[in-house]
């Protein structure tokens, strides 16, 4: 196919996706993977984090403790003093200050530490998510919205960085608090600890449900959130034919509809989580109304002895409190780390996508040859590239690249039950220049794409140099061939870098030489800054000719030895398209170049001439014989009408 290929209509959460289905039901696998970051990368300074929240925790209920005893020993006899001598209460007075520095610090620490771990595991979750979006195969993209890829980096790592840098502190600390209240409240009084137990139960019930129920609101809100950023890139990119068709108000109906998506499962997932937090605060307040009637009635009763006194009830009031309080928090947290585990598992899912699978050994070398005429691998560049075969009994030969490229039989197709290749066989001589016709969708694009190795075919084979493709690496592959593709692409950055891109080693000398040859150097020079001018993304602002004779350069600084041309000219105007096209040939020069072009003009003088029609070559030969068969090719150049 001439152009791109259409996405497959399962979009951003298809057969590629996770997003729901079996992962949506492993929380606790999630959340195990996301501690091992925690634990491979930061497992000292975790271990200070816990450590300082079971200070904190046992600052926190040995102040509630201490109560207790500074009411029924220090304050109590003073009440029936004559001559009340307070020492001993301001001793008391300054141990609990003391308890309460100690907590009041080991939460300071424990929270600047877990800012600083979170923000670690963050940066090693990019790195590494990014990582393996350089891996995946071309097709992943062609199925996934750019937008709800850029998601997984800006919002589902936002609520990654929420849950590890507060939510999961806040629930170990929560935990480890509510275990040294229960043990200080059945110290206390054992009546009052099975009242309040109770209470807590209506509250885990509570919480469970709710919390239930929001669960997959917050996954659906996740990736409904993915597919608003998908939209809204998607538009951003193509405003300019939005506006020239007036389709602004049919783009905001789009959009509206994706935005009520995103405002049904938000609502959904939040109505439940806001409303948790007031109802569990009010049962806990509840709790501690009813302990304080219960504990009252109880020692005023004498039902259980003495063993109630002011003390013991102004302590267990304050241990009510450090005991709802908590419970009321991880019912709070636990809606951050339900959101935060949907966009983990989305994080994961991309992680988890099979790479592109490269089991080639054959690679690209420089080469040159020894005193003996033999080829030898050097380090220098010497303008002689040789494929490097390994053998099974460790030796390794080398040959040299000619360029010769030969298909057998390809039959290939996007997806499996639609081929849109049948039966293509074709070779390319070293030195030979291959142009591809035909309507747009006859499958031009596809077979560069298949030369690249971005799909794997369905049948038949391609070999390059008599190598069967598969047995050569991905990137020594794609190395040694040269492409400029119809739609450019260039990078923020200068000139100088967005050329040398094809070649990373380039001098500056090599660069403007490429520049010349593909004749670029003229308006480069022309720029405020010439080559070190900075130019954005898109390079918005070259016209889209000149963008193009940058990616010409790109190529031409490669020095590859098979060039690709996939409607290289077909942005630039006739003239300035005669001379690129004379700068081009000096660049085809020597070289096995695959043409695909708009205008017939510019394959007249190819070698060969395929037409394609429909996935099939109908006809091959040079413009000379296709014009004397008068078949498709005569009918295409005499009707004076060019291909799209």
């Amino acid at each position: 196919m001439s152009g791109h290929h259409m996405r497959a209509p399962h979009g951003p959460h298809g057969p590629h996706g996770m997003h729901g289905g079996k992962r949506g039901k492993q929380p606790k696998k999630t959340m195990a993977r996301l501690l091992r970051y925690i634990g491979d990368g930061y497992g000292v300074k975790f271990a200070v984090v816990l450590v300082c929240i079971l200070l904190s925790a046992v600052a926190s209920v040995a102040g509630s403790m201490f109560l207790r005893v500074l009411i029924d020993n220090y304050i109590e006899p003073l009440l029936v003093q004559d001559a009340p001598v307070f020492t001993g209460l301001l001793r008391a007075i300054g141990m609990m200050a003391v308890v309460y520095a100690v907590g009041i610090l080991s939460t300071y620490l424990y929270n600047r530490l877990m800012v600083s771990i979170s923000q670690g595991v963050l940066k090693t979750v990019r790195d590494e998510m990014f990582a393996r979006m350089q891996k995946l195969p071309i097709r992943y993209f062609d199925t996934h919205t750019h937008g709800d890829l850029m998601s997984h980096f800006t919002n589902d790592t936002d609520t990654l960085q929420q849950m590890l840098s507060q939510s999961v502190p806040q629930m170990f600390s929560s935990l480890v608090t509510i275990v040294a209240v229960i043990a200080a409240m059945l110290y206390t009084n054992v009546w009052l600890t099975l009242f309040v137990f109770v209470g807590v139960a209506v509250m885990i019930t509570v919480t469970r449900q709710v919390g239930g129920r929001s669960a997959g609101f917050f996954l659906q809100q996740q990736t409904a959130l993915g597919k608003v950023n998908g939209y809204i890139e998607e538009m951003i990119g193509g405003q300019k034919v939005v506006k020239v068709f007036c389709h602004e108000e049919q783009c905001k109906r789009q959009f509206d509809v994706l935005n009520d998506q995103l405002r049904a499962s938000a609502a959904s997932a939040n109505s439940f989580a806001n409303v948790l937090m007031p109802v569990m605060n009010n049962i806990g307040n509840l709790l501690y109304v009813l302990v304080a009637v219960v504990g009252g009635t109880l020692a005023l009763s004498g039902a259980v002895g003495d063993s109630i006194t002011i003390g013991v009830i102004a302590s267990f009031l304050q241990l009510t409190k450090s005991f709802t309080m908590p419970v009321a928090q991880i019912s709070q947290q636990i809606n951050s780390i339900v959101m935060a585990l949907a966009g983990a598992e989305r994080i994961f899912a991309l992680m988890d996508e099979t790479p592109e699978v490269d089991d080639g050994y054959v690679t690209l070398v420089n080469a040159r040859y020894d005193a003996q005429g033999n080829l030898v691998e050097t380090p220098e560049k010497t303008n002689i590239w040789a494929w490097k075969h390994p053998h099974g009994d460790g030796t390794l030969t080398y040959e040299r690249v000619r360029g010769d490229v030969r298909f057998f039989d390809v039959d290939f197709g996007y997806e499996p039950e639609k081929i849109v290749l049948h039966d293509v066989s074709l070779y390319a001589e070293p030195g030979q220049k291959v142009a591809f016709v035909g309507a747009t969708g006859a499958g031009k694009t596809t077979i560069t794409n298949l030369i690249n190795r971005f799909y794997d075919l369905a049948d038949g084979k391609i070999r390059y140099d008599g190598i069967n493709i598969n047995k050569i690496k991905k990137a020594d592959l794609r190395r040694s061939l040269g492409i400029v593709l119809q739609d450019t692409c260039l990078f923020t950055g200068t000139i100088r870098d967005n050329i040398r891109y094809g070649n990373l080693d380039a001098t500056d000398e090599e660069v403007e030489a490429a520049a010349v040859l593909a004749n670029a150097d003229d308006f480069i020079c022309r720029l405020p800054d010439g080559y070190d001018t900075v130019i954005d993304g898109e390079g918005g602002s070259l016209s889209q000719g000149q963008r193009q004779l940058l990616s010409i350069a790109r190529a031409a600084v490669a020095d590859p030895p098979v060039m690709i041309l996939d409607e290289a000219t077909s942005s630039i105007d006739t003239r300035t398209e005669a001379i690129v096209q004379a700068g081009m040939d000096g660049l085809m020069c020597g070289r096995t170049v695959f043409v695909i072009a708009h205008r017939l003009s510019t394959v007249q003088n190819a070698d060969v001439i395929m037409v394609l029609e429909r996935g099939r070559i109908i006809e091959r030969g040079n413009h000379a014989q296709l014009i004397e068969e008068h078949g498709k090719y005569y009918q295409l150049y005499t009707g004076a009408f060019e291909l799209e």
